[in-house]
């Protein structure tokens, strides 16, 4: 059955017994690609929630960067060393976090490990130093990157390739956003109510995000619902004459399979192409965040605003995030289906060619941005901007994504987590590099630093559609 299949764990040989296969009919309800759309939606609903809310965290507190080096008696490096823990162990988490999806499940993780997220937030709220600061924000960044880790291996779970795009867009407009959303609304808190109520209202959020999932998130990945229907086949069986076996099912000692599951994602990280994909991921996420940690210097410092007037600055990448998922990324199903019709059968390499366009908008909107800043333009230009940068963000990302999906399917979870690992850490730690380097160069040769990486690996997507397939034959990886 071609849906199960695709999914299966490569982990095993059907034929080593005789006892009676179990797998997913092509009519069979409790097959994730067969339930409703509202039902599916709803899952996606819950995953998509926690996927904004911890991204959100990463820096909604950032407009407060100088009330919170006041009041903790500790310079602002210190201050945004606690977003850098935050970011690199959201991106140190996955790889941990989507192999146990892939032993114990989704649904178990996401609820466990949000719970632990929502409850940090407590006593990162009552932080007396700095110091507490940044060990209870770097381990919520794990636990928080839970909706990241395991979003595409759900969303895979539940659409087939020829729709997955559209509502991967949707999920992935959370990781993005939240970076963009969390500066706006953290402006507002930190001037009425003090950055410490940032993190009592996140509490609120995210245990709202933790209960609802609680009630409505359903389980979608498919060798544990079949796991499941054997248990219940062969306890139904009072005699205990007939033995069930699943697809995927793996029946090698636990921590056996836990070490294989943990090495997955880095062998996957292994592939030259996920390697330079995850480097151009890294390039987004380090500018992003070395020019958020930024804009109350930018803006503040250059034109005067106070701090709700620069958090309502992020609103221009934001509506390009929305622009872009609105518009163009439900393209990226349109041309897969079309070039797949055309040749005869689908690739992973029809994912890319949108991706052309975010290689050109994201150096182009960092130099605008760079030199309009440097000699002191209208506001409006300079944040003008940061619209195509969002579109480009959104447009690469949700390409590599999906080129992920579809090229490690059965381990989508772990792909994503290999990809996600070096964008977290150079999003983490290049902020703090960039203070100096824009004391030093100014904000225009120092913006220029990104734009000119991004003119580098700007050839990456159409390079892998024309030689992506053999790249991939050339450098097959054992899962």
């Amino acid at each position: 059955m071609p849906a199960a299949d695709e999914r299966s764990p490569l982990l095993g040989d059907d034929n080593y017994d005789d006892r009676e296969l179990l797998q997913f009919s092509k009519e069979d309800p409790e097959n994730p690609r067969l339930w409703p759309r509202s039902k599916k939606l709803m899952n996606v609903a819950v995953i998509a929630s926690m996927a904004v809310l911890s991204p959100l965290a990463s820096s909604m507190f950032t407009p407060g960067l100088k009330e919170i080096s006041d009041d903790l008696g500790a310079p602002p490096t210190l201050v945004i060393a606690s977003t850098t823990g935050f970011v690199v162990f959201l991106g140190i988490g996955p790889l941990i976090l989507a192999p146990l999806s892939e032993t114990f499940g989704r649904r178990m993780l996401y609820l466990s490990c949000f719970g632990i997220f929502t409850l940090l937030q407590i006593p990162t709220a009552l932080s007396p130093n700095v110091a507490t600061l940044i060990i209870l924000r770097t381990i919520s960044g794990f636990f928080g990157s839970i909706g990241i880790a395991n979003g595409g291996g759900t969303i895979s779970d539940m659409f087939g390739p020829n729709e997955r795009a559209g509502v991967f867009g949707w999920y992935l407009l959370g990781p993005l956003l939240g970076p963009t959303l969390g500066p706006l609304l953290g402006g507002v808190i930190v001037q009425r109510l003090g950055w410490r109520w940032v993190f009592w209202i996140l509490t609120i959020i995210c245990g709202a995000s933790t209960i609802t999932g609680f009630f409505t998130l359903r389980e979608t990945y498919a060798p544990i619902l079949l796991a499941r229907r054997k248990q219940e086949y062969e306890s139904a069986d009072e005699s205990g004459g007939i033995r069930y076996r699943f697809e995927g099912e793996d029946i090698r000692p636990m921590h056996i399979k836990l070490l294989q599951s943990f090495a997955r994602p880095l062998r996957i990280l292994s592939q030259p192409i996920v390697i330079v994909m995850s480097l151009y991921q890294a390039l987004i996420f380090s500018t992003t965040y070395s020019l958020y940690t930024n804009m109350q210097d930018v803006y503040s410092g250059e034109y005067g605003f106070s701090t709700e007037q620069v958090g309502l600055m992020y609103l221009g990448p934001g509506l390009g995030f929305l622009v872009a998922v609105w518009f163009l990324v439900p393209k990226i199903d349109t041309i897969y289906n079309k070039l797949s019709e055309r040749e005869g059968g689908g690739k992973p390499e029809y994912r890319l060619p949108l991706a052309n366009l975010g290689s050109i908008l994201i150096p182009l909107s960092l130099f605008w941005f760079a030199w309009t800043v440097e000699f002191h333009a209208h506001w409006l230009i300079t944040i003008s901007s940061t619209f195509f940068y969002g579109i480009g963000q959104v447009m690469i990302m949700n390409t590599v994504q999906n080129y992920y999906i579809d090229s490690f399917e059965k381990f989508a979870a772990s792909a994503i987590a290999a990809g996600a690992l070096f964008r977290s850490i150079f999003g983490g730690i290049v902020p703090l590099l960039a203070p100096g380097l824009f004391d030093k160069l100014g904000y225009g040769w120092g913006i220029s630093v990104f734009a000119f990486v991004g003119v580098l690996l700007a050839p990456a997507p159409i390079v892998f559609y024309h030689l992506g397939q053999r790249i991939r034959e050339q450098f097959t990886i054992e899962l």
